[in-house]
């Protein structure tokens, strides 16, 4: 990987996967092109799930219960985990 992958956040790498993903869908690419984007895309989204991976790790590590770390997959809608407000 590229330094310069190394050193792109998340949010621009989904952006530039959006962008990628927009000009493939469009059909009015060449198909040397294509397969350039195509390669493009799949490194983005190799980087996207790489930081993701990465975040989950840590939240795993912030999970705490009765004094003890636990492991807890994050599920979407699961309100035990916000805090109260």
């Amino acid at each position: 990987m590229k330094a310069k992958e190394k050193d792109i956040n998340f949010e621009e790498a989904m952006d530039s996967l959006e962008e990628i993903v927009q000009q493939l869908e469009s059909g009015d690419v060449p198909l040397e092109k294509a397969i350039e984007l195509f390669q493009d895309g799949m490194k983005m989204a190799h980087l996207c799930s790489s930081k993701l991976e990465l975040v989950e790790k840590k939240i795993e590590i912030l999970i705490e219960e009765n004094g003890s770390l636990v492991k807890k997959p994050f599920t979407p809608g699961d309100n035990k985990g916000e805090l109260d407000t």
